[in-house]
């Protein structure tokens, strides 16, 4: 079998939630332990880091990832989905899963997979726990799919968990209310293992101190412990002024990100820091600074405020639900304030698209466009959700041949925003290829 027919078989003969939805999700973990169980429970030879949320713990998991890695550690990644290359899911000190691994994994997994015929995904997080315990990682840190008490990555016990927030996405599977979500999200908690939580509203709270009260879980509010008091971006970098609440103690952190939804995830990295060298971990201030700046290059973090071209300004976000896209409408409110704004969107069918459409603003441009699978919305049906709204645009077969009529039409000063889905993200054109040169 050739690594192409490995992926093949992977994205056609197992369900896959990114391209089907719902219909691919296993509201247990029968398969996973199964699976883990049949290769030695291979996610018991390391250490792990666990993490949840709704927006932001993909960047915090590669933010930790990049820390850890400075800081000596040889460590793992899991994070999905994946923009250009299913490897990007699993990583060992920044550098992605070889093909060989994937091919021969696939191939010694037959028998139970044809017995049990695991999910897409239950399969991947079985091949990352099995790649690092073969890799002899020290630590790994993992990014749960969705949810948290019944995602397949819950089948570890981490030295630490981390929630990043909770917001609406994925009703359909996690419930209705705050309450609801956070709840599945609490479910990554672990009896005696510290918690550490971002952001939390009312309705979240207390859901968290009961789990972790339950679970013999300290829990630490990110929020409690650090505050950005400053914000400032330089050349494609982010540079923070944070106070520390219980020491008064001010620091300054370079992130190279430069979303503006980061320095709520920047209290959760420098939390989770806390808390490890409490553990024991041996991180210098050193090595959180280098992580922190050159966390891009370090673990290749793609899809976050992604600055593809200048004169027009082209950038691209994975946000995709009211949450996500709401930070990146305040981003582009405050750095672009009377920019005209060319907006390229797309989402998939089973997001809250009614609710996410209304926070656009009127005075903008507007491309819709699909992703090639069969979760996508069409864009006729997102063209009439937003026109619903009074946004007004036309329809396009797909993003580059939006991007291509957006930089037609878009003056030097205007901005092209790309963003409503992962899949939108990662059918761009010479993606990496733009990313680099703008840089």
């Amino acid at each position: 079998m050739t690594y192409q027919q490995t992926i093949n078989y992977l994205y056609t003969q197992l369900p896959m939630f990114s391209r089907i939805g719902s219909a691919a999700y296993k509201a247990n973990l029968h398969n996973t332990i199964t699976l883990c169980q049949s290769l030695g429970n291979p996610q018991q030879l390391f250490k792990s880091i666990h993490i949840a949320g709704t927006n932001g713990k993909g960047s915090t998991a590669h933010m930790l990832a990049a820390i850890l890695q400075e800081a000596g550690y040889k460590t793992g990644l899991y994070t999905s989905p994946h923009i250009k290359d299913f490897r990007e899911r699993i990583r060992v000190n920044g550098q992605m899963i070889p093909e060989q691994f994937i091919v021969d994994f696939v191939v010694k997994t037959t028998t139970i997979t044809e017995q049990i015929k695991p999910s897409f995904f239950e399969l991947t997080v079985a091949m990352a726990f099995d790649y690092f315990a073969a890799q002899k990682v020290d630590y790994a840190i993992i990014e749960t799919g969705l949810g948290g008490l019944l995602d397949s990555t819950n089948v570890i016990t981490p030295i630490l968990s981390v929630i990043t927030n909770i917001g609406y996405d994925h009703q359909n599977i996690l419930g209705n209310t705050l309450q609801e979500i956070a709840t599945q999200k609490a479910g990554i908690i672990k009896q005696n293992i510290p918690v550490v939580i971002g952001e939390t509203l009312p309705e979240t709270k207390q859901i968290f101190i009961n789990t972790a009260l339950q679970k013999n879980a300290e829990i630490f509010f990110a929020e409690n412990m650090h505050v950005v008091e400053n914000m400032q971006i330089e050349n494609n970098e982010s540079i923070y002024t944070v106070s520390e609440i219980m020491t008064c103690k001010r620091k300054i952190y370079t992130l190279g990100l430069t979303g503006l939804y980061q320095s709520k995830n920047i209290c959760t990295v420098l939390q989770s820091v806390a808390q490890l060298k409490i553990i024991g971990l041996n991180i210098t201030e050193n090595a959180l600074q280098r992580g922190l700046q050159q966390v891009k290059q370090i673990t290749a973090l793609r899809g976050r405020w992604d600055v593809l071209q200048q004169h027009p300004t082209i950038i691209a976000d994975v946000a995709h639900n009211k949450d996500g896209i709401a930070q990146v409408l305040r981003q582009l409110s405050s750095t672009y304030a009377d920019t005209q704004i060319h907006f390229i969107i797309g989402f998939v069918n089973d997001k809250d698209v009614e609710s996410v459409v209304q926070l656009f603003p009127k005075n903008a441009t507007y491309y819709f466009t699909n992703a090639h699978i069969p979760r996508a919305m069409p864009a006729i049906e997102l063209a009439k959700k937003a026109a619903s709204q009074n946004l007004k645009g036309n329809i396009f077969e797909d993003v580059n041949m939006a991007i291509k009529q957006a930089k037609l039409n878009a003056l030097k000063n205007d901005v092209i925003m790309i963003c409503g889905s992962f899949f939108i993200i990662s059918e761009i054109d010479d993606f990496e290829v733009k990313l680099k040169n703008s840089l």
